[in-house]
């Protein structure tokens, strides 16, 4: 999914290079996005639903689109979908995230000291579903958008406690979708002579919050007081 300005084509063009090399067989590659200019022609571009929220003036509806994915007939599209965000790195095998047992399977959110009880919440980053199988989750947050948006800090918030009320949510196994920023950094203070590491049994990395792939590569981290070696590996892995 891509809108806006902050991700180019080339992130596109990346992706579906990163899962050529890592998916076996014929499969569809989907963007859905506002502006399909520069796209590699392996990709159908479609257009992102709307989502018809009632915005102030100067709000932004950010990641709340991706709840579009789950349109009962999403452009005609069907069979097994498989979401993933524009700046993940690839570096292992994909084939399992397709035979992974679940009705819909999503990362389990990474863990925060400040965060109690039982971790519910999956990353959005990667989650696999039926196509027009759980129409009924855009159903409900288009008629209690007021609602849902109070109670949930965003759509994967929301996405997951819906699910799991529904006893429909799994998660992927642990280390298959590592955080970049949390799994791939070496500790303090080894960080400032040690390069950021795949993990063992990684197949999807994470980049959210303060990095994103090119900041990784050029050993940038935008967080005060806080430092990074270059991560070569995203030379590597990071290219279409």
């Amino acid at each position: 999914m891509k809108w806006g300005t902050k991700y180019g084509p080339d992130y596109v063009n990346r992706l579906y290079g990163m899962v050529r090399r890592h998916l076996s067989g014929d499969f569809n590659f989907v963007c859905l996005t506002d502006d399909g200019t520069g796209v590699r022609p392996e990709v159908q571009c479609l257009p992102i639903p709307p989502l018809n929220l009632n915005l102030k003036p100067g709000q932004r509806d950010g990641a709340w689109k991706k709840l579009t994915t789950f349109e009962g007939d999403l452009h005609g599209l069907r069979g097994t979908a498989l979401f993933m965000d524009l700046d993940v790195v690839v570096v292992g095998p994909l084939d399992d995230f397709f035979t992974q047992p679940g009705n819909f399977v999503i990362i389990r959110d990474y863990p925060r000291f400040w965060r109690f009880g039982e971790r519910i919440t999956g990353n959005s980053s990667v989650y696999r579903f039926e196509l027009g199988a759980h129409a009924d989750v855009l159903a409900y947050f288009r008629t209690h958008m007021t609602e849902v948006q109070q109670k949930y800090r965003n759509e994967q918030d929301f996405l997951s406690h819906y699910l799991h009320g529904q006893g429909k949510l799994n998660y992927w196994p642990t280390g298959w979708c590592p955080s970049f920023k949390y799994h791939c950094i070496p500790a303090w203070p080894s960080n400032y002579w040690k390069p950021p590491f795949v993990p063992a049994n990684a197949r999807i990395v994470i980049f959210h919050g303060e990095v994103n792939p090119p900041d990784a590569l050029a050993g940038k981290r935008n967080k005060r007081f806080a430092h990074i070696q270059p991560a070569l590996w995203v030379a590597d892995a990071w290219k279409g």
